[in-house]
């Protein structure tokens, strides 16, 4: 089955070349004869729906031309914005690639080492210009002298790729024998075409079939008093209108949509499904389904194909981490252009096969494993295979007994359980307790246990060591744990806050009964800030204090800085599931004694599949100030989120002020828009820290704020991805864009921030809890 989600990286680019004309810094859908569009440009339509650009997917860093969703909050198709890739068999293996009008009125993709691809075959008569149209048809056509446009040389709408949009043709020319058809990409990471074809039936007039690897997989039936004979509709949601063309020159199939799904749109994917619009399977073609979905969208599928006899249909395979008892079994050539979808077919196909697997990194290739050769899960394992999962078959009798047995177990059981929780409620709540004190005070240097509150109090004042309050006392903080003192819900339970005798405010977590997290957990986490009781607990200690910033001069700040960016890295794309932290902040960054940062407080993270890269909830967690536009305002969460954080907390590190601040005396402006005035002015060096003195290289301080900027866009497919950071900083010639307007530009309060009351009751201001995982 496709993946769930593909990480899209959109870049903005300016055209400054001396040799070249040059384009303002607004985006633009045209590139004229003699123009060039570098590997860090782009092309907009005119209504901000498309975008020409080239992209990567996965580690691989092959680079494609290609068309792609431009705006953000559209629920791209798992996570796949690329409608058109110009290259897909040719990838650039560096970022020198360009796109180019030569003086011969070519439209031509090049690059260093490689030689160039040529995409019109007719040239134009005088000068011509390319155009991304708002339908995402990008064309290349000549310019009469008076300025006006003339033919149409070469359109994209000829060539799709994996993707029919309204006005794009499926049929044939018989003038000039082309055709019109999609193919799949040979995996979500890798645009080759796949071993799937949607086009029409060249043998039956008007009908349209799916091919794999050239053989018939789904067939339409024919095209009949406006609908295909097993396509009883073609849309969940909207209602295409399809039409059928046919004529002595050619005969092809569209379709057009109502302008509330101007932008609908039909993907074949890698394993032969065909998805409408963002996210649904389309009510057709779904042959690659195991369960009939009961509405007769899998009509016409010749299931026959890929469906041996010699599979126990008592047998099913399970994809999981892990790796065979054997090295390999065999592994198929990579010539052989594999998808995972093909590499199934073939273990299918071989009854003697136990398990299969994608051969490389990119979801390509194959391997099997045939019988003498078992599985072992494990979690750690970076291999994903698919292996046998035995279903034995049992009568019905013993399924009665069976379930009789175990009610009447479980029924005895709840009993004498219930009988000895409440004669040992009081005993075993008093050991929790002892096991507690026993565990802080083997992880704390000379503690001290206090009898009375009153001196527990004074002592408290003269020792930075950890200290014992009673139950009593804290009670009485918090007013009996009052609704009133409560605010906010983590994973142990609710967190409130209170005030002692001494009229020193404090924040006091309680774990729950209900909690998901037990009483080892909650252990943990006070052990751990017991073993944290040092000066040094975290950034903002050292970072807002003009007493203590002085400690950080820029060597340090910088190493934190990279420290921060790799542990992001490797929550984000190294880690066995992906992780989005949710609450970056100063107060999170926790250093050692060297300065060395660790990201703390986990307990609003959210944890990704592999394949999972964005997510929406009602119920907003994080820190105001922090928090990213579209997680903020819509609920949208995804890595993108923590690059927002991420670029926040640079712009705090490189000028020792806090984001939700008032940072100029005339209108409201926090340190994002601060930032921004300034670098607009040109006065970005401003923004440093000045007691950092003249040992910051202003290069560097400039590189830093420059990226600081690109991560709080407020476009999250503007901002960089956190390997493009580490990019950014370990290669300093790679070039930047430009920035483009931040979000969150105008200063505001968290009262004024527009978030319901309802929604970010979860909302902190600056305050860290402990639950450490190492940055570095």
């Amino acid at each position: 089955m496709a993946s769930i989600g593909r990480n899209l990286l959109l870049l903005s680019f300016s055209w400054c070349f001396l040799t070249c004309p040059s384009y303002s810094d607004t985006d633009t859908d045209t590139i004229l004869q003699g123009q060039e569009m570098r590997d860090w440009q782009h092309l907009v339509s005119a209504n901000g729906v498309f975008r020409l650009e080239f992209f990567s997917h996965g580690t691989s860093g092959k680079r494609y031309l290609g068309i792609l969703l431009n705006i953000y909050h559209w629920p791209v198709p798992l996570g796949k914005g690329e409608v058109w890739v110009a290259n897909r068999n040719n990838p650039i293996l560096d970022t020198s690639g360009s796109l180019l009008i030569d003086s011969d009125g070519n439209l031509r993709i090049s690059s260093s080492g490689s030689s160039p691809i040529i995409l019109n075959s007719v040239q134009a008569s005088s000068n011509a210009s390319a155009t991304l149209l708002d339908n995402g048809n990008f064309i290349l056509r000549e310019l009469k002298s008076n300025g006006s446009t003339g033919n149409i040389l070469w359109q994209s709408f000829d060539y799709p790729t994996d993707t029919l949009l309204p006005g794009m043709k499926l049929g044939i020319n018989f003038k000039t024998g082309h055709t019109w058809s999609l193919t799949s990409w040979r995996s979500d990471d890798s645009p080759a075409s796949g071993s799937f074809t949607l086009g029409l039936d060249r043998n039956i007039t008007s009908q349209l079939v799916i091919l794999w690897q050239g053989d018939i997989y789904w067939t339409s039936g024919p095209w009949h008093n406006g609908s295909f004979e097993y396509v009883s509709r073609f849309s969940q949601d909207s209602n295409p209108e399809f039409r059928y063309f046919s004529d002595e020159n050619e005969k092809y199939f569209t379709y057009s949509v109502d302008r509330s799904h101007t932008y609908s749109m039909y993907k074949i994917l890698s394993d032969g499904e065909i998805m409408e619009e963002w996210n649904n399977i389309a009510p057709f073609g779904v042959c690659s389904v195991a369960v009939d979905p009961g509405d007769g969208s899998n009509a016409g599928c010749a299931k026959e194909k890929v469906l041996p006899e010699c599979r126990d249909p008592n047998i099913m395979f399970a994809f999981e981490y892990g790796y065979m008892s054997t090295t390999i079994g065999f592994k198929f050539p990579d010539r052989n252009n594999l998808s995972l979808f093909d590499c199934q077919a073939k273990y299918f196909n071989n009854c003697s096969c136990v398990a299969f697997a994608s051969a490389n990194d990119d979801g390509t290739g194959c391997e099997i494993w045939t019988q003498g050769s078992f599985f072992t899960a494990d979690s750690l394992s970076q291999r994903y295979m698919a292996h046998l999962v035995p279903h034995k078959a049992r009568k019905w009798w013993i399924w009665l007994v069976t379930a009789a047995g175990g009610a009447l177990i479980i029924l005895l059981s709840c009993s004498l359980c219930y009988l000895g929780w409440k004669k040992h409620k009081l005993q075993e709540e008093n050991k929790r307790q002892q096991e507690l004190l026993f565990e802080l005070g083997a992880a704390t240097k000379p503690f001290v246990k206090y009898s009375n509150v009153k001196k527990l109090e004074n002592d408290r004042k003269k020792s930075n060591e950890l200290q014992l309050f009673s139950f009593r006392s804290i009670a009485t903080a918090t007013n009996n744990f009052s609704i009133e003192n409560k605010i906010g819900e983590g994973g142990f339970g609710p967190v409130y806050k209170g005030k002692l005798l001494d009229e020193q405010e404090i924040v006091i977590k309680r774990l729950s009964r209900s909690s998901g997290q037990g009483l080892t957990e909650f252990k943990n986490e006070i052990i751990l800030i017991a073993k944290l009781q040092h000066n040094n607990l975290s950034l903002d200690f050292f970072l807002f204090d003009r007493n203590k910033n002085y400690l950080l001069d820029w060597k340090k700040r910088y190493n934190i800085i990279e420290g921060i960016a790799q542990g992001l890295l490797y929550l984000h794309k190294y880690s066995r599931l992906r992780v989005v932290h949710r609450d970056l902040k100063a107060s999170n960054i926790l250093l050692d004694d060297d300065m060395n940062p660790k990201i703390s407080d986990f307990g609003m993270a959210r944890i990704f599949g592999r394949n999972e890269f964005e997510a929406n909830t009602n119920k907003i967690v994080g820190t105001y100030g922090y928090m990213s536009p579209e997680y903020a305002m819509e609920g949208i969460f995804s890595t993108k989120s923590d690059v927002f954080s991420f670029g926040v907390l640079l712009l705090e590190i490189v000028s020792s002020k806090k984001n939700y601040s008032n940072h100029h005396h005339e209108r409201p402006l926090n340190l994002i828009g601060y930032a921004w005035e300034l670098w607009k002015e040109g006065r970005a060096l401003e923004l440093m820290d000045q007691t950092l003195g003249d040992l910051c290289p202003n290069d560097v301080l400039l590189r830093c704020i420059h990226v600081g900027l690109l991560c709080v866009q407020e476009n999250p497919v503007d901002r960089p991805t956190m390997s493009d950071v580490v990019s950014i900083f370990t290669n300093e010639i790679l070039q930047l864009s430009a920035p483009s307007q931040p979000a969150f530009f105008i200063g505001r309060s968290p009262v004024e921030s527009g978030i319901s009351r309802n929604k970010s009751e979860n909302c902190s201001l600056n305050n860290a809890s402990i639950s450490v995982m190492e940055a570095r």
